[in-house]
């Protein structure tokens, strides 16, 4: 209850007639006469989060270096520059924020001009405040669509464990509990978390659960797989670029930093990340400013981030794949996600959970699981951890019973200390090729099923000579 009610007072009360994101809103407002400035500061002001002003372009170009703004109100006719050609110089450079321009002249040339330098309005003088203040609200709406669609692709290439775990870990192993507390305890401090474990141990649900019980709940959480991009987009999907930075690059757009802004940003599969790109992130973690591609200016941002891997990164370090400056910049706070076959009971209570849920999410009638399935549940090693337990519950559902002989091929023998590893290779390689014929030899079908990157099944092919 308590939780619930401090969440309830840190979400933005809002306008009702300007909507609810003008009172987390940041505004830069330049024009040269201190009446209009006044004027502006006295509509605005109470109703945003923070408000500057700028007597001139000189000024509004120091005060953009300093600080990341939602909204830029701008006026045209100034002594020196223009707001018109000022503007088109900043898009250059690097503003991404909606600019409104402001004028007593209202004719065509310069409104076309204003659209060609990237103004998102213009409003003429004279205006009543709730003229502005509408301005304002269109422009706010307008960038947190833009940015709630940008965040949804990445929502939709993520993982679908966590679309039914969301933000809980479940289980009652001590394994399990563990790293509730830890997160409990971590979740309200802005230190950067490392979570590591292998693949389908449910990092990106450990993620949400930091962000769900920090003081950010209320701002974006960006999940970003690192191995999922091509390494020649990967910058500038996160850095953002302006018009021009490179072939194709026609307009300019904000990346997921500037997206994410206030939240939390969730890097997963950081062992794949360019060694380029590693000592570019450093600078971000270091300064808490991003330079997009091509831009010579660097933007502020606030976040918080969370980082995962399923690679030994200490050795990537001593192999020289990793820096070893951004691996102990990453690795102030270490959480380990067990992997299932270490968490006791746990299985049997995932396996209901993803029972209940999916057959609701397919519309198909839950199937009772035998004695004779819940011991192969508890034999079975999981080699893809939870990922694959999900994806065995849902053969189930489509099956109408439980593929026992899948996992009975896998079972686990009774074996010796002196012999485990090799054991549990084994088996790791049998189920693995198992699948991939069930999957017609398809390593991305196989791969899906596993619960696994389709890195991981080309490397374990490669090692296997298959």
């Amino acid at each position: 209850m308590a939780v619930q009610a401090a969440r309830k007072l840190r979400e933005p009360v809002g306008d009702p007639e300007f909507g609810p994101w003008l009172a987390q809103a940041s505004i830069l407002i330049i024009d040269d006469e201190p009446g209009m400035r006044n004027f502006l500061m006295r509509t605005l002001g109470p109703r945003c989060k923070r408000i500057e002003e700028a007597a001139d372009t000189d000024e509004a170009t120091r005060k953009l270096d300093e600080h990341h703004f939602d909204v830029v109100i701008l006026d045209n006719i100034m002594p020196g520059k223009n707001g018109v050609d000022w503007l088109a110089e900043q898009r250059a450079i690097g503003l991404f924020a909606d600019a409104i321009l402001i004028t007593a002249f209202a004719d065509l040339e310069t409104a076309i001009q204003a659209l060609r330098a990237g103004a998102a309005d213009f409003v003429l003088k004279p205006f009543r405040s709730n003229q502005i203040l509408n301005a304002v609200a269109r422009c706010l709406d307008r960038v947190r669509l833009q940015r709630e669609n940008y965040v949804l692709r990445y929502e939709l290439r993520a993982a679908s464990d966590h679309m039914l775990l969301r933000d809980r870990l479940i289980g009652e192993s001590g394994a399990i509990r563990q790293v509730r507390e830890t997160i409990a305890r971590v979740a309200p401090l802005p230190t950067s978390v490392l979570l590591t474990g292998e693949s389908g141990t449910g990092k990106e649900v450990a993620a949400r659960s930091l962000h769900s019980l920090s003081e950010r709940v209320d701002k974006p959480f960006v999940p970003v797989n690192c191995a999922a991009i091509p390494p020649d987009m990967i910058e500038s999907e996160l850095f953002g670029h302006v018009k021009g930075a490179f072939t194709g690059a026609e307009g300019s757009r904000e990346g997921i930093f500037m997206h994410a802004q206030g939240g939390t940003l969730f890097l997963d599969e950081m062992g794949d990340l360019p060694l380029a790109l590693q000592g570019k992130l450093l600078r971000v973690l270091e300064d808490r400013r991003v330079r997009p591609v091509g831009s010579e200016r660097e933007v502020p941002v606030d976040l918080r981030f969370v980082f995962a891997t399923n690679a030994d990164l200490a050795r990537a370090v001593e192999e020289g794949r990793f820096r070893a400056d951004l691996y102990f910049r990453i690795n102030v706070m270490q959480i380990h996600l067990p992997p299932l076959n270490e968490r006791d009971h746990d299985v049997q209570e995932l396996a209901d959970l993803f029972m209940r849920k999916l057959s609701q999410q397919l519309g198909m009638p839950p199937v009772h699981l035998e004695e004779e399935a819940r011991a192969a549940l508890a034999r079975y090693d999981w080699p893809g951890n939870v990922r694959e337990l999900r994806n065995v519950i849902e053969r189930t559902l489509i099956l109408g019973r439980f593929p026992l002989e899948q996992l009975g091929a896998s079972r686990s023998p009774q074996r010796g200390a002196d012999e485990s590893d090799g054991s549990l290779a084994d088996l790791e390689r049998r189920h693995i090729l198992s699948v991939l014929r069930d999957s017609g030899g398809n390593r991305e079908e196989a791969a899906r099923r596993l619960g696994v990157s389709r890195k991981t099944i080309d490397r374990k092919c490669a090692a296997w000579n298959v």
